[in-house]
């Protein structure tokens, strides 16, 4: 099952009519015509007023609001009202409150709140879920189902003696035995060999950890209880989803991700989800290259299916310490973004600005005073009128990558929680970079899991492959060997699954695709680079290198990069290693954009995938089958402050005006401008 196949990229948001009074419903629903409003997210957290105590089930606040809806003509997104414990469950069983980091067991409040081991909150989670769907199952216009709310924040973690007694049984699950456990966490060290799975502690500040979640004494039990507690959350959501198959077999499922989000490993959760659906607040103003890589992560989740944004802002967010509202044209620029990636919906948080707590000044289409004529609403009606007249032209499409950057939960836990390396390095930090000298470059790319299919990609990029799984290692082997090219960073192939270093030299089993060794690593304080020279085919680059500097030994690998200060001044930062018809890089060494972008390119470029407005516009492609025919749809975006004038590489039909565009003829884009043509 995926993303349900609809007219149009639906429009809407999440909306809490239970706030307000029906007379403040007519007004909202005839803005909503206004902004071209078709679809809403009704009932995410209404658990108190359907369940006002245990034995108790009122349904008259969201079977009002869905029959408004549905007399509306709106689609609807039902949610299990799940994403927020009520008040008397937290007071009646204080179990079900989590214990955080420090060993401090919290009471009611907040939301992301809730023991996920807690036998109570199971049950009676999936007995509302089961109500609900039992209920509205055959809805009109019901197009999903949305199980709980953002799970997980803010560190997804809790550490009652629920969790540890279920964590033990899952780590029984997964080694089979005491012996076997004590073999992969090396516990021979400090003394640690268990005689009895009772010993076994969670690993937080009261045992394994000194100086926050990051410093532990032992990785391999701190990576499985992160493992273990993504996997326990997902079981929540498994336990709600199979009550709403018990009831409607048909509808499609999700549950709203949090894109990179560190706590839960999506990879794991995203089998489970019929489609992928994520909440898009940037941090920040120019965030365009990490809005893209996280459209593109959502993406890969479920194998390049289109996915959901269920959630953006219309103007600002209400979390930060910094609040900044997006400028004149940004609102329409980054939801083009999301669609030109993949997503098949654009929606909000949140329809009506909400009178009090914490997110009374959060962004909404609609502000206090309701009002129809400001500038973003203004905006959020032409997108609208936009996506109207978009129609279903891209609905299902997918993108044509031949670009795959892998990413994994795994080795984003356990590069933070390593000692002897650098703990400035940042995993999405590093990741980002190598997206971005892609994203620069114009060519499309996937973002995969490690276990990910790659015969179909010319170049794979794998930063911070430093812990390896299955048999990545041969499979990246493989791609190289057809005539493909792998690119690799420093770390690389240090440990097994289990975070046991390999018993060679690094970079471990890695090696035959690289043709080095690398003999010692240097990590430089902030502000420290070393300047590496790279040869390459448009001319030499001089890239400051920072964070880390391997000293690398060619075996076979020839050098494209080297060290111009300290010991190793001449030695090899950046190598190229011949593998059957293709090509395996080793980069070494923490390379600034300049020179990243610069490999990437000349790598890029030996495929012919540098895109035609490469350093201009941001481009990408969405194609699908019509009739037999594969037709694709172009989009260029202008995230800069200028206006940019290109030359058009190939002729079509703008689907947003209607008007011609014939190859060669040249197009001046405005600051936020979209084009979004039909290829002819």
């Amino acid at each position: 099952m995926s993303a349900p196949r609809t007219p149009k990229v639906l429009y809407g948001g999440d909306y809490n009519p239970e706030q307000w009074t029906p007379d403040v419903w007519e007004v909202d629903y005839a803005a909503f015509d206004q902004a071209r409003i078709d679809t809403l997210t009704l009932g995410v957290f209404t658990w108190s007023l359907l369940q006002p105590d245990e034995q108790t089930y009122d349904f008259t606040a969201l079977d009002a609001a869905v029959e408004r809806a549905v007399a509306g003509g709106r689609k609807i997104v039902l949610a299990t009202a799940t994403g927020a414990m009520p008040p008397w469950l937290g007071h009646q069983y204080p179990e079900v409150n989590r214990v955080d980091f420090e060993g401090r067991r919290h009471t009611y409040g907040q939301r992301h709140n809730h023991c996920p081991s807690s036998p109570v909150f199971q049950r009676l989670s999936a007995a509302l879920a089961d109500r609900i769907a039992e209920r509205y199952t055959g809805t009109p216009g019901l197009v999903a189902w949305h199980v709980g709310n953002e799970y997980g924040g803010p560190d997804g973690s809790c550490y009652c003696e629920n969790c540890a007694a279920a964590y033990r049984e899952w780590l029984m699950e997964r080694y089979g035995s005491l012996d076997a456990l004590n073999e992969a966490w090396n516990t021979t060290f400090w003394s640690h060999r268990y005689t009895d799975v009772a010993q076994i502690q969670v690993p937080n500040a009261l045992s394994e950890h000194w100086k926050g979640p990051h410093h532990t004494a032992f990785q391999g039990n701190t990576l499985d209880y992160r493992r273990f507690m993504s996997e326990a959350l997902l079981a929540n959501y498994r336990a709600e989803k199979m009550r709403i198959r018990a009831h409607d077999p048909h509808t499609p499922v999700t549950t709203n991700f949090m894109g990179a989000f560190r706590p839960l490993d999506y990879h794991r959760w995203s089998e489970e989800l019929d489609f992928a659906s994520w909440d898009n607040y940037p941090p920040g103003r120019d965030q365009h290259v990490r809005m893209a890589f996280t459209h593109d992560l959502m993406r890969g989740l479920k194998g390049g299916e289109p996915f959901w944004v269920m959630e953006q802002t219309p103007t600002m967010t209400a979390s930060r310490g910094v609040n900044p509202v997006k400028r004149p044209g940004v609102l329409g620029l980054w939801s083009w973004q999301g669609i030109a990636h993949g997503a098949d919906a654009m929606l909000y948080f949140q329809m009506r600005a909400s009178r009090g707590a914490c997110e009374k000044f959060h962004g909404a289409v609609l502000d206090h005073a309701g009002r129809t004529d400001s500038r973003p609403f203004r905006e959020i009606a032409s997108l609208g009128e936009q996506l109207e007249q978009l129609g279903e032209a891209v609905i299902g499409a997918r993108t044509p990558a031949k670009v795959a950057l892998i990413f994994d939960w795994d080795n984003w836990w356990t590069t933070e929680i390593t000692d002897g390396l650098n703990r400035n390095v940042s995993y999405l930090a590093t990741v980002l970079r190598y997206y971005g000298a892609v994203w620069a470059a114009g060519a499309d790319v996937d973002v995969v899991p490690m276990t990910a299919d790659l015969t179909g990609y010319d170049v794979v990029l794998a930063p911070l492959l430093h812990l390896l799984k299955d048999d990545v290692a041969e499979r990246l082997h493989a791609v190289a060997a057809r005539g493909g090219t792998v690119v690799t960073s420093f770390w690389a192939g240090r440990v097994d699954e289990s975070t046991n270093a390999y018993p060679m030299d690094a970079p471990g089993p890695l090696a035959p695709t690289f043709g080095i060794r690398v003999e010692e690593i240097d990590s430089a304080e902030p502000g420290v680079t070393n300047p590496v020279t790279l040869t390459l085919d448009a001319g030499p680059v001089v890239s400051p290198a920072d964070q880390v500097m391997e000293l690398i030994v060619p075996a076979g690998a020839e050098i494209v990069g080297t060290y111009g200060s300290d010991f190793y001044t001449g030695t090899p930062a950046v190598t190229r290693h011949r593998v059957g018809e293709g090509a395996g890089w080793y980069i070494g060494a923490g390379l600034d954009e300049s020179g990243l972008g610069a490999i990437v390119r000349q790598i890029l470029g030996g495929y012919d995938l540098v895109g035609p407005y490469a350093g201009r516009l941001e481009h990408a492609v969405r194609e699908r089958d019509v009739d037999g025919r594969v037709v694709r749809t172009h989009f260029l975006l202008n995230h800069g402050g200028e206006p940019v004038e290109v030359t058009a590489h190939l002729g079509g039909t703008d689907l947003l005006s209607g008007t011609q565009i014939a190859a060669g003829q040249s197009l001046r884009f405005e600051p936020t401008d979209v084009l979004v043509l039909r290829e002819a």
